[in-house]
């Protein structure tokens, strides 16, 4: 399943970056809620494991989730569980604990049946967009560390599958937030890293969005505000869901502000 191997050279890619640095580059502050470094791979190899475990057993994931949601009564956030769960885990370490999860959970996807439904913490996902939605989080979360690092970034047209994802949802945003969907979807043209156009929608609904792919996903997956990119927004539908867009499962959550996610400038 192409997908496995887009997700598998998205974590590779990841994992390059993240081989370069320094013991103390892992306790860096990201822009993202001032997660460290650290904290952005740990909530990656959390997901992964969760992943793993629908994969293998809808049971097995549903007791996962509820073991953790009963550690989080108390109050503490996602990320906060994860720190609990794993006190020692950081840098070098947990860059091997996070690469041996994802191979071996790229491994699992392998022998599932593409058709078959998978439990998440939305709504359940068959195995090929199960997968994407691992490829869309390990390359938004990515973002954050490139941002920090001040390094540049090589996009692929495997980021194609992300902005199916970013189409996909467009209900879901606003489901997600208990609005009612508008009837009038947006036409989306955007432009991939290799210069191939991707289309989807009527294109002549009367509102769209059209630009450059990377700058789509990075709004859809909520790494860059819609104002810090040069997408052509037109029509009220099209401006109401970039601002609020979101790919990805669980309640809802608010874009970043106007200016507040950028690559720092290099050391």
């Amino acid at each position: 399943m192409r997908e496995i191997t887009d997700f598998h050279d998205e974590g590779k890619e990841l994992r390059g970056l993240l081989e370069t640095l320094s013991e103390s580059d892992w306790q860096r502050k990201t822009l993202f809620k001032d997660w460290t470094v650290n904290d952005v791979v740990l909530h990656l190899h959390c997901s992964d494991i969760s992943a793993a475990a629908s994969a293998r057993d809808p049971a097995e994931y549903e007791a996962l989730r509820q073991k953790i949601m009963e550690v989080r009564k108390g109050g503490l956030s996602m990320i906060e569980e994860s720190r609990l769960r794993f006190p020692d885990l950081k840098g070098r370490a947990l860059l091997r604990r996070w690469w041996d999860q994802l191979e071996a959970l790229c491994d699992l996807l392998a022998t599932k049946n593409p058709a078959t439904r998978l439990n998440w913490a939305g709504p359940g996902m068959g195995v090929r967009m199960f997968t994407t939605a691992r490829q869309m989080e390990t390359w938004a979360h990515g973002q954050e560390i490139y941002d920090v690092m001040g390094k540049d970034r090589i996009f692929h047209d495997r980021l194609k599958n992300i902005a199916v994802i970013g189409v996909k949802t467009f209900g879901w945003t606003f489901t997600n937030r208990k609005l009612p969907v508008p009837v009038d979807v947006p036409y989306v043209r955007v432009t991939g890293p290799s210069g191939e156009v991707w289309e989807w929608n009527d294109p002549t609904s009367g509102t769209s969005v059209e630009g450059d792919a990377v700058e789509f996903c990075q709004v859809v997956a909520q790494t860059r505000n819609v104002a810090d990119t040069r997408l052509a927004v037109k029509g009220e539908t099209a401006q109401r869901w970039m601002a609020i867009a979101q790919c990805f499962a669980g309640p809802p959550n608010d874009p970043p502000a106007k200016g507040t996610r950028f690559k720092a400038r290099a050391a």
